[in-house]
C-alpha cells in the first residue's frame, strides 16, 4: 500500500493547526501527526482525488496562511529503520514489548516484536494505552478480534493474558504476513485475515479496535453486531475532540462507554455492549 503524505505549514499555528485538523478528520485520511510548522497528514494513494480539499474552509481564510506539499511515501524497510532507534517498551513494569534482537527481560510478560511494514509497536500513544487497558482486563476464556491488527500484539497480549481464541484482520498485506510471523515469535496462534470489517464472521467477547476516527464510525455498527451481550470493545486511534463523536456513535450501537483515557492528545476508550 502506498501513502501520500501531506504536509501542512500553517500561520498563525494554533489555533489554525487544530482548524485544520478537525475540518480534515471529514476526509479519508488514516492518520495525522503534528510537526512544529504545523501538520503531516497520511492518506492512502488510492483516495487521493483531485480536489479533495476543496470543501477544506479554513485553507480560503484570510485569518490563516497556510501552504501545503504533496510527497509520496515509498515503502520502508522498517526492520532497519525500527534496529536502529527502537527501545524496549516497559509498561506498568508487567509487560515488555521488544525486538528480537534485544535480551530477554524479567517482566512477566514479553512480547517479540518485529514490524515489516506495520503500525503498533506500543510506542504510539494508542497502542501503548490499549496494552495498558488490556493488562487491567480479565483476558481468561475470551472469544477476541484484533481489528485493524498492524503487528499483531494486542492481539498477542490477549492471548498471552489467557484468552481462548483470537482473530486478527487488516486490510494490509504487509500487517497481514507480519501478524502471522509475530504470532510464531511469541508461540500464538490465530486466524490471520486480510480485509476489512467484511471479514468478521464470528462472535466475540473482546474486540480490539485501533484504527481511526473515521473507520471506526463507518464500521461500528458491523463491530457491534458481533459483540456478545455484556461484551467488552476498545477503541482507539482518533484524538480527544473525537471522543464525543465516537461515543455519540457507539450508544447509537447500544454500546455504553465505561472509561477512558489520554496520552499525547490521543484516546483509547473502553465500551461494554447493553
Amino acid at each position: 500500500m502506498i501513502y501520500i503524505e501531506y504536509k501542512f505549514v500553517v500561520e498563525p499555528l494554533q489555533p489554525g493547526r487544530d482548524i485544520l485538523l478537525a475540518e480534515l478528520g471529514d476526509l479519508p485520511f488514516e492518520s495525522f501527526e503534528d510537526h512544529q510548522d504545523g501538520l503531516l497528514a497520511y492518506i492512502d494513494q488510492t483516495q487521493d482525488k483531485e480536489n479533495l480539499l476543496a470543501q477544506i474552509r479554513i485553507l480560503s481564510s484570510k485569518e490563516f496562511h497556510i501552504n501545503y506539499t504533496k510527497t509520496t511515501i515509498k515503502q520502508i524497510n522498517w526492520n532497519e529503520e525500527w534496529e536502529k532507534n527502537f527501545h524496549p517498551i516497559h509498561i506498568d513494569d508487567r509487560c515488555t514489548i521488544r525486538a528480537p534482537f534485544h535480551p530477554k527481560t524479567q517482566a512477566d510478560i514479553d512480547i517479540i516484536i518485529e514490524p515489516k511494514m506495520s503500525f503498533g509497536t506500543g510506542h504510539h500513544a494508542t497502542t501503548y494505552q490499549i496494552s495498558e487497558m488490556l493488562l487491567e482486563e480479565d483476558c481468561q476464556g475470551k472469544r477476541v478480534l484484533d481489528m485493524g491488527c498492524g503487528t499483531g500484539v494486542l492481539g498477542i497480549l490477549s492471548e498471552i493474558r489467557g484468552a481462548n481464541k483470537v482473530d486478527y484482520i487488516d486490510i494490509d498485506s504487509w500487517c497481514v504476513e507480519n501478524t502471522i510471523e509475530n504470532l510464531e515469535r511469541n508461540s500464538c496462534k490465530g486466524k490471520v485475515m486480510l480485509g476489512g470489517a467484511e471479514k468478521i464472521n464470528a462472535d466475540y467477547d473482546m474486540i480490539l479496535a485501533n484504527i481511526n476516527r473515521n473507520i471506526l464510525v463507518e464500521d461500528m455498527s458491523v463491530y457491534a453486531s458481533h459483540l456478545v451481550s455484556g461484551g467488552i470493545i476498545f477503541f482507539s486511534g482518533f484524538y480527544k475532540e473525537d471522543l464525543p463523536l465516537i461515543q455519540s456513535e457507539a450508544e447509537n450501537q447500544a454500546l455504553t462507554i465505561v472509561n477512558y483515557r489520554i496520552k499525547d492528545e490521543w484516546v483509547a476508550a473502553k465500551f461494554t455492549k447493553n
